[in-house]
């Protein structure tokens, strides 16, 4: 038999009934666990003898956090108007800014970190591979965090299951009571908790230039691309060409660029710290 979603309370903690004008929900904290992963992680990556050679410290990974939260918040959005929904943006194009109503692309996200992290780079006038290159082991658990936001919420849930899947899972908010894949879960395992460990390995000994950022697009792009025959696709796009999602025929330039960047790194020479 099918299982129910939980339903979770949206809100963790509700002050309005102490005359307090606050509401914190489960989304904002696992936007907050996120961010703290990332400077937990950040803070040991910083010390491989390899980027603490180079001068980098603790106080750099707080500052490509605030540099990423804004690429992430103004990339997820532009991403999410250009990509999935142009036409009605353009006529509606106050409602850009209108993020309380949601409406995120984690590929826009990715090209505004992209963005802000080449500012970083000039700003600190540091090499852009360097920079991605320490933080990609340190994004794959924030991802993992937000994968847990979607899944209490309810939201992006998946396509339909086989009612005898032992996980097969019931979501109200489809506005229906068919079994489906519990994607959000799916998602978590692979772009998140996966990812991460694989990153955190390779990342581990020292690497050439871009090869762990090389290892980020093709690796999440890979796992997202699988995880997408698994989730219910935007129901004002649905299938594109080939069968594939949007969010599949994004993945697949995140794969070949992620392939070329690491074909390139290849002619990279080792950092010092590999060779002494």
């Amino acid at each position: 038999m099918p299982l129910m979603h939980p339903q979770f309370n949206p809100i963790a903690l509700d002050l309005t009934r102490f005359g307090v004008p606050v509401q914190i929900h489960w989304y904002g904290i696992t936007y907050l666990v996120a961010f703290a992963l990332f400077l937990f992680l950040g803070a040991r990556r910083v010390k491989k003898p390899w980027f603490a050679n180079a001068g980098w410290t603790r106080r750099d990974v707080e500052d490509l956090l605030f540099f990423g939260v804004v690429g992430v918040v103004l990339g997820g959005r532009i991403g999410y108007t250009l990509f999935y929904k142009p036409l009605y943006y353009l006529q509606h194009p106050l409602e850009v800014f209108a993020v309380w109503k949601g409406g995120m692309s984690f590929h826009g996200g990715l090209l505004g970190v992209i963005a802000a992290m080449f500012v970083f780079a000039l700003l600190r006038r540091r090499s852009f591979w360097d920079v991605t290159d320490l933080i990609a082991p340190c994004v794959p658990t924030g991802l993992a965090s937000g994968r847990v936001g979607n899944f209490i919420n309810g939201e992006l849930w998946g396509r339909e299951a086989d009612p005898t899947l032992p996980w097969a899972m019931i979501f109200p908010q489809s506005g229906s009571l068919t079994p489906r894949h519990p994607s959000q879960v799916y998602q978590f395992l692979l772009e998140g908790m996966l990812l991460f460990g694989l990153l955190w390995w390779f990342g581990s000994k020292p690497r050439r230039r871009a090869e762990v950022s090389a290892a980020f697009l093709v690796g999440y792009g890979l796992f997202r691309f699988i995880a997408e025959y698994f989730r219910e696709p935007d129901s004002f796009l649905g299938l594109l060409a080939l069968n594939m999602s949007m969010g599949q025929w994004l993945c697949l330039p995140m794969i070949l660029g992620g392939a070329l960047l690491f074909a390139w790194s290849r002619k990279q020479p080792l950092p010092a710290a590999a060779l002494a």
